[in-house]
């Protein structure tokens, strides 16, 4: 039997590094409505792509110009935090996947990218939060031979922190979309908790791309919902794939045939298929990527692409077409990230919810 920390829990207030368009704290916001055990508060976040900071201020209750700052992590004076909030009871930061992609050349500790999730330690350190949330592609369990997701498992544990990674896969809890991302929760150690990875809701009963976008249709001055000219050849490309299939496994003629060598996405020019979840929503490529109608010869709207990641028409994205692909793409899907604010909740406040066994990551690579 867990402890109670707080029966009366009414606030958490949250800060957020590589915080996106605002998945994370949308699915918070969702969670607390909810669950009615607590409110959340906006602290600050942190982003360095000007338009994505836009979309979280216009979408998340609390924010602004003011509390979240466009810049480099890299750069950024951690002063100013300090100077909107001294203290914060939860942390969650996304730290950049590129180079823990499967996708990508995965690079891991050793690109540009990897190394990022050091200034989240840096944040733990100063700021001690009751608890933390990290996100990142299920491929950095494998990055650098394993060495990678040791090493970052490790660095968390010594920042004050008992951690339960788990690679969680979204379809699983509603997402209409196989998406699978390692989130790693962490709850101060003084606190004497450990949180427990919530039991799949819809392992046998999953959420199909018709279901999202077909049960309640969209609005055609829907936001964020143009439509993309497709080129005759991509219509005629279209109109001769399946399903399921994609430009590869698909019975082309010669002259719509892709001239490409070395690795083939399978992913490209790939249909949906309406009874099932969607392939995993991505947020850059070039032709092929944009995901692909089931029944229409075109690729997805914005609008279409930001349902199957759950969220609600009324989030309004800002920004040309193509960034708010990168945003939708890029971002926590929030109804995933409210089933895990729900447990972390409840962890803190000792009420007991259904859970698994999770496999252990600890020492993978050593």
């Amino acid at each position: 039997m867990q402890k109670q920390v707080n029966k009366r829990m009414k606030k958490i207030k949250l800060g957020e590094f590589f915080s996106g368009p605002g998945g994370i704290a949308y699915g918070a916001h969702l969670a607390a409505k909810k669950t009615q055990l607590f409110e959340l508060e906006h602290a600050w976040a942190v982003d360095n792509h000007a338009s994505t900071c836009e979309t979280y201020i216009r979408n998340i209750k609390g924010a602004s110009p003011d509390s979240v700052f466009c810049e480099d992590i890299k750069t950024f004076n951690f002063q100013n935090l300090n100077n909107i909030a001294s203290n914060i009871d939860g942390f969650a930061f996304g730290f950049p996947c590129n180079d823990f992609s499967l996708v990508g050349q995965q690079k891991g500790m050793h690109g540009q990218f990897g190394p990022l999730y050091t200034y989240g330690i840096k944040a733990l350190k100063q700021f001690q939060p009751s608890f933390f949330i990290a996100e990142n592609v299920g491929g950095i369990t494998s990055a650098n031979n394993g060495d990678a997701i040791a090493k970052i498992l490790h660095e968390l544990e010594a920042a004050g922190y008992s951690i339960t990674p788990h690679l969680y896969k979204f379809e699983e809890y509603g997402v209409p979309q196989a998406r699978h991302r390692l989130i790693i929760v962490g709850i101060k150690k003084s606190l004497d908790l450990i949180f427990r990875v919530p039991t799949p809701t819809h392992k046998n009963k999953f959420k199909s791309v018709a279901d999202a976008l077909e049960a309640r249709p969209i609005a055609s001055n829907a936001y964020n919902h143009d439509k993309t000219i497709q080129s005759p050849v991509v219509v005629e490309r279209l109109k001769h794939i399946l399903p399921g299939q994609n430009a590869w496994n698909a019975s082309l003629p010669k002259h719509l045939k892709l001239n490409v060598k070395g690795a083939k996405l399978s992913q490209i020019y790939k249909r949906l298929e309406a009874d099932k979840p969607s392939y995993t929503i991505t947020g850059s490529g070039g032709g092929g990527t944009h995901v692909y109608h089931w029944r229409e010869p075109r690729a997805l709207t914005n609008r279409e692409r930001a349902r199957l990641q759950t969220f609600p028409d009324s989030f309004e994205f800002m920004g040309s077409k193509e960034s708010v692909r990168r945003q939708i793409g890029m971002a926590v899907p929030p109804l995933g990230a409210k089933v895990i604010f729900e447990a972390v909740v409840k962890t803190l406040l000792g009420i007991p919810y259904s859970s698994i066994d999770a496999p252990s990551l600890h020492g993978k690579g050593r």
